[in-house]
């Protein structure tokens, strides 16, 4: 038990340590644990999607991948120019400790020699996170982020993730909450048609 207390502040270093290439885009911050959330949701999707992965390890090499940056920090393109981390040490240490290290290791081992099916996509849902946050970026006026589109969109390893990021690029980031019902955004009341009626609440709740 006292492994799995430390594993679990160990992941939640994840939320304390910032995704480093931001500094060198200019704008923006992200946690290391706000990554893995969003690539594992898209991980989950593209799996689907493709009609042939095992979703269970797809989500989790998403949930895994960058665990070890909690030991080895986050290094950004340029910082691995010059610094060689010991990751498959920090895997193996922090797998010797957990009851299910054997697959934390072999999803690991699988995710970085980008064999699988499996591995393929969790790299794609990797990079389609970033894709998304340079747009999100892009949109706010950043001019750096529309020059690190297309080595993202290079790195991406099938079709699926290919269309993907294309649709993100042309889709505006801000605008998937908002809606064209005028009257809403003036007054903050629904038309009358739009309106739920309490008769469809009592049935609502006892559907559920």
């Amino acid at each position: 038990m006292k492994n799995i207390a430390n594993f679990f502040f160990e992941i939640g270093m994840l939320k304390r340590t910032p995704r480093s290439g931001f500094q060198f885009l200019g704008s923006g911050a992200e946690s290391v644990a706000e990554h893995s959330f969003r690539a594992a949701m898209i991980g989950y999707t593209l799996a689907t999607m493709s009609g042939d992965a095992d979703c269970n390890k797809v989500v989790t090499m998403c949930l895994f991948h960058d665990i070890p940056e909690a030991r080895i920090g986050d290094l950004n393109y340029v910082n691995k120019k010059y610094v060689v981390a010991n990751e498959s040490k920090a895997i193996s240490d922090l797998a010797a400790t957990l009851p299910f290290g054997k697959t934390y290791e072999e999803r690991l081992t699988e995710f970085n020699a980008k064999d699988s099916l499996e591995a393929r996509l969790a790299h794609d849902a990797d990079q389609l996170e970033m894709i998304l946050a340079l747009k999100e970026y892009k949109d706010l006026g950043n001019r750096y982020a529309g020059d690190w589109y297309p080595f993202a969109v290079r790195r991406l390893q099938t079709d699926l993730a290919k269309q993907l990021a294309a649709t993100i690029w042309s889709t505006d980031s801000s605008l998937w909450w908002f809606d064209n019902n005028s009257d809403w955004w003036v007054d903050g009341e629904l038309p009358q048609k739009d309106a739920v009626m309490p008769n469809q609440v009592d049935v609502a709740t006892k559907k559920c």
